[in-house]
């Protein structure tokens, strides 16, 4: 090693855990408390009494509106959320070619058409009002493609969005065709809400590393939504509602958690990298999904206090409690929502917070990039006859 690698590499832990890569002014995490913010206010204030789309103005335009600035931010977005002429044609040959792919994959090369289409250019040659404009673009257009794409899937006509109903129940309609009861759409934008940003989890920092690249808005969301796809992240509610249905009855709890416990495998839905504490998402889902009650809420409910007994006695000293996507499944499933669109609902609301993200790191002109440390055969070595 040469003396100005000595002087400039720093040992970091794996995954860059605790690691701070930059500044921001959106969002904080704090796990020792059990408490997150979006630019200074409670995440889960806003998720109990705001609108999404008072966070999306919020997230994107730095402030909370008030009614008029509520009102004009409904009339600039709504009727972005219909979908681009130029995509329209190819969303049946997208929705059939990514049947087996996963949503996220058709939902990526939508907003990539769509971005096209629009003239999206690259952030580094796009002045800030512009960049804002294409993030709120991007960011209506989600919920519609997301939709008009699982409808295709399951031999069904896209659904036209409506510019009286809000982000969540136009969202709902979008799926269903039929305007949803009030509770639900509040259940769902309660969840949209909560995780709409979550500090410097894998998307959002896969989004900011392409962001600081000087690549347009869509490319940084489409590389969040592969970093989303993934089970160990976005992947996990229809997961942790796996586990409850092979659970099955209360009767089955103890035997089946025990035998996870004992042979180190891992309980979807529980554990957290930040948290060491409950997951105050978790706390204000389950609260949610009592409000709806039966028998799925009440097995989630004695799930959770029984793994953390198993726990407790098992590996005392070990904390691990719910995470948000243990009751963020069961309230989507009571909200009418098929298991394969909980991760892209996750998607919905997590673009919000990608957009700003994205808008932030593209106010700083510096390319992020680490090193690695080389660990194979020692270089150089001769080279072989051919």
């Amino acid at each position: 090693m040469s003396n100005t690698q000595s002087t400039t590499e720093i040992e970091v832990p794996r995954g860059l855990k605790g690691v701070v890569v930059t500044e921001t002014e959106l969002s904080d995490v704090r796990g020792l408390e059990g408490f997150y913010h979006y630019r200074q206010y409670s995440a889960i204030d806003l998720a109990e009494q705001r609108t999404l789309e008072d966070v999306w103005h919020l997230m994107l335009l730095g402030e909370l509106p008030d009614p008029v600035r509520r009102a004009a931010f409904l009339a600039r977005t709504a009727p972005m959320r219909r979908l681009p002429d130029a995509l329209r044609p190819l969303l049946p040959a997208l929705a059939a070619s990514t049947a087996h792919g996963g949503p996220l994959t058709a939902l990526g090369a939508a907003l990539s058409v769509a971005a096209a289409d629009r003239g999206i250019r690259p952030l580094y040659d796009t002045a800030p009002e512009q960049r804002v404009e294409d993030a709120l673009f991007a960011t209506a257009l989600v919920p519609t493609v997301l939709t008009a794409l699982h409808r295709l899937q399951n031999a069904q006509q896209p659904i036209e969005p409506r510019e009286d109903l809000g982000y969540a129940a136009n969202y709902l309609y979008m799926l269903t065709g039929e305007e949803p009861e009030p509770a639900k759409a509040r259940a769902i934008e309660q969840y949209l809400i909560s995780t709409v940003d979550h500090g410097f989890n894998a998307s959002t920092f896969t989004a900011r590393v392409i962001a600081s690249t000087g690549a347009d808005l869509v490319a940084c969301l489409v590389g969040g939504l592969g970093a989303l796809s993934g089970p160990l992240h976005g992947g996990a509610p229809s997961r942790a509602l796996d586990t409850l249905d092979a659970i099955g009855t209360p009767e089955r709890i103890d035997g089946w958690i025990r035998e996870r416990v004992l042979a180190g495998d891992r309980i979807m839905g529980f554990g957290h990298a930040v948290y060491r504490t409950e997951d105050p998402r978790s706390r204000m889902l389950r609260g949610v999904a009592q409000s709806f009650g039966g028998e799925l809420v009440d097995l989630a409910v004695q799930v959770e206090a029984q793994v953390e007994a198993i726990l407790a006695e098992l590996k005392p000293g070990r904390e691990l409690h719910t995470n948000v996507e243990f009751y963020a499944g069961v309230v989507m499933h009571l909200c009418g929502l098929p298991r394969e669109m909980f991760t892209p609902t996750f998607a919905a609301g997590r673009a919000i917070g990608w957009s700003a993200n994205i808008l932030e790191q593209a106010a700083d002109s510096k390319i992020i990039r680490p090193s690695a440390r080389y660990t194979g055969p020692a270089a150089p070595a001769p080279l072989p006859t051919a």
